[in-house]
């Protein structure tokens, strides 16, 4: 009798082992995990109603991004990085990390994306930027987009992997390129590629704040002491212990949360 039965082989791309070593720094992080549940009925009413009054559709993602910009522009010390031993340095601009999946060769590829200046913008420039990159032309070399690279980054994503794992640790010890190369947080959207219910908990990623979006599910809330019908978001949001305590952490939960619920940057009717 055959145990194995039938099977087939394919490569362990450059790619992937690229993503690998990326995700080996997620491991080195005193990671805090975060799941919570966002009230989103008030975010996609306005959405809806935006796309029939004037046909244009609003990213869900890019309005995510817009409250995350936001409440990590008022929460600064979230949006920052270690550089040496004995300083953090806290940036001004919220640089968002991104990945956005496209398919070469038959093959679902990760490509990294960074959104600069994410708190300047609006959720109708975010909207469009994300609309931009996701039709942007790519081959199954390509692992940044968006952006021109340097020849010196375009020699270390070509190099050998012994190789990336040293410039790894050049950019662990050095904020500016860390900011430079991975943004100040992450936003990965899970839920947005199709119906995903729960949370996601992520290793840590290259960013001191990482953010994942999972499934939206319909239950009961309440509502000036009535029990509705209410959309909810699962959402886990993870930082470094290093840098960040629970006092900020909280702030900047809870400023993300009374955005999302209140709509904030939609259109109103």
């Amino acid at each position: 009798m055959d145990k194995i039965g039938r099977y087939g082989k394919k490569p362990f791309s450059k790619h992937r082992r690229d993503i690998a070593l990326f995700l080996g720094e997620g491991k080195r992080k005193h990671s805090i995990h975060s799941p919570i549940e966002i009230d989103i009925t008030e975010g996609r009413r306005r959405i809806r109603a935006h796309a029939r009054e004037t046909g244009k559709k609003i990213s869900f993602t890019g309005w995510i991004i817009y409250c995350i910009a936001t409440a990590m522009k008022e929460q600064k010390e979230l949006n920052a990085y270690r550089h040496g031993r004995r300083k953090i340095v806290v940036f001004d601009d919220v640089d968002v990390g991104i990945p956005v999946e496209r398919t070469v060769n038959g093959e679902h590829l990760t490509m990294a994306y960074i959104i600069r200046k994410a708190n300047e913008k609006s959720v109708e420039d975010l909207t469009a930027e994300i609309r931009q990159v996701q039709k942007e032309e790519v081959d199954d070399k390509t692992q940044i987009i968006g952006e021109g690279l340097t020849r010196f980054e375009g020699l270390v994503l070509k190099s050998p992997w012994f190789f990336k794992k040293l410039m790894l640790c050049v950019l662990r010890r050095n904020a500016f390129l860390k900011k430079k190369h991975m943004g100040t947080v992450g936003v990965t959207a899970i839920g947005m590629l199709g119906k995903y219910p729960g949370w996601v908990i992520p290793l840590g990623g290259t960013s001191n704040v990482l953010i994942a979006v999972g499934g939206i599910s319909k239950k009961p809330g309440v509502v000036d002491d009535r029990v509705v019908a209410r959309e909810y978001l699962d959402v886990t949001v993870t930082v470094d212990h290093d840098l960040i305590d629970g006092g900020p952490l909280v702030r900047f939960i809870t400023r993300l949360c009374d955005l999302m619920e209140n709509g904030y940057g939609l259109p109103e009717e």
